[in-house]
């Protein structure tokens, strides 16, 4: 009996709890390698996507900020250096007492090859006036009403599409390419607006129509004294962003409609001074053209749990073994751990094409028929495997249910993570039951 036993723990050390724990220890860390490696291909579609949006964006026009119109006056004043008077220029700029935007906003996909992004185009009518001037208090030696510009700021002018039709006190303006005066913006458009000076206490009314493309969002620089803001598009996933939200906004399944109104009293700026006194670009208002479907950002995330889905599958599977006294070979755990890696890059590759919710469905469905395949095959225990089968679609949907959550995520995760170890550890305390009992069955 002493021999029989002697020769059990040769042959046996090699299943002993220590060494098999520390060899699943030791594969989960080399399993990190594969897993990287999926990591890595995700970031380089990531890149490679980005890529594309800018190509794109290049040839479309980027994220479209519009400010003004805003009206400029040259003004100069002397200044003694030595014995002569050196006559300097600068720039009042003057915000309009009304603006009011109106925008139609037409989204459209454009692909290049498997990626897809959302472009868009806009119809803007642009109305104010701009209200009694006489009353405009600044130090200067003299102004030159007659010399006045309007500019209209465009962050990029690759999407003006066509005309731009500009009014001013009812007589056509010839819109000019680029900015005249740089202080507030640095791109845009300019057009010649004199101001006589019998028309300095009267109101002077503007109109501006365009077409403008462009791509992901579209801002508003609110720099009218009162300043209203309408926007109507058929894209159902708008985002509202800036500093200030939109005054009951309809969003429906055939698009949305969104109204902003700001007044002076909500910026950080006057109606008008000199120079570069002030920025007119601290508080904004838009809406972002939102995307829903971003798989890559999904399946990287997905990715970061790896490595727990493999240690939880591994150590079911090393449980099994002691408990229910079924032999598991080393390579045979290395073989799930590369099937549980595999399922991050099925997941990414399915999700360029069918999207990330379909992808991740065909994807778990794969995988986890595959180790309960494989698992009935070690084990011959339909009832294991079946328990192997229901604990694989419980991770694998939680993990779904994670990828969908923002705030709650990482409480979510913090919750099943402390579900699972309780399990463990009551399932752990079958395995010493169990190797107390095959200690009594040798003695005997």
């Amino acid at each position: 009996m002493e021999l029989i036993t002697k020769q059990k723990s040769e042959e046996n050390w090699y299943q002993t709890l220590t060494f098999k724990a520390v060899m699943i220890g030791v594969l989960v860390l080399l399993l990190l390698i594969p897993l990287g490696m999926v990591k890595s291909v995700i970031r380089e579609r990531q890149a490679t996507e980005a890529e594309v949006e800018r190509e794109l964006f290049e040839k479309w026009g980027g994220e479209q900020v519009v400010t003004g119109p805003v009206l400029h006056v040259p003004t100069y004043y002397y200044v003694k250096e030595g014995k002569e008077l050196k006559k300097h220029k600068r720039w009042l700029h003057i915000m309009p007492e009304d603006l009011m935007i109106k925008g139609a906003v037409e989204p459209e996909i454009r692909y290049r090859g498997i990626y897809k992004k959302v472009l868009y185009n806009s119809d803007f009518i642009i109305t104010g006036k701009f209200n009694d001037l006489s009353k405009v208090d600044v130090v200067a030696d003299e102004i030159e009403w007659g010399n006045a510009y309007v500019t209209l700021g465009i962050s990029d002018n690759r999407g003006i599409k066509g005309e731009l039709l500009f009014d001013w006190n009812g007589s056509a303006a010839e819109p000019e390419a680029g900015l005249i005066i740089q202080d507030l913006n640095t791109s845009g458009v300019s057009m010649k607006a004199p101001v006589l000076e019998d028309q300095l206490n009267q109101k002077l009314p503007f109109e501006a129509k365009f077409r403008l493309s462009g791509a992901k969002g579209l801002w508003f620089n609110p720099v009218g004294k009162k300043t209203s803001v309408q926007i109507n598009s058929s894209w159902n996933n708008p985002s509202f962003v800036g500093d200030f939200s939109p005054i009951d906004p309809i969003v429906r399944e055939e698009g949305f409609e969104a109204k902003w109104t700001v007044t002076h009293l909500n910026r950080n700026f006057p109606q008008y001074w000199l120079g570069r006194s002030y920025q007119i670009d601290t508080h904004q208002l838009g809406v972002n053209l939102y995307d829903p479907v971003n798989h890559y950002q999904k399946s990287l995330r997905s990715a970061k749990y790896g490595i727990l889905i493999i240690s939880l599958t591994l150590l079911v599977f090393l449980f099994i073994e002691l408990v229910k006294k079924k032999e598991v070979q080393i390579i045979q755990y290395l073989l799930v751990g590369l099937a549980l890696v595999l399922f991050f890059s099925i997941l990414t590759a399915l999700s360029e094409h069918i999207g990330f919710a379909w992808a991740y469905l065909v994807a778990s469905l794969a995988i986890i028929s595959m180790v309960t395949s494989y698992s009935y095959g070690m084990i011959k225990d339909k009832q294991q495997a079946f328990w192997i089968f229901i604990m694989l679609g419980i991770l694998y949907a939680f993990l779904y249910i994670l990828l969908q959550l923002n705030d709650f995520a990482f409480l979510a995760g913090n919750i099943g993570l402390l579900l699972a170890l309780g399990a463990i550890m009551k399932a752990s305390l079958k395995i010493k039951t169990s190797r107390a009992s095959l200690k009594e069955s040798l003695i005997q």
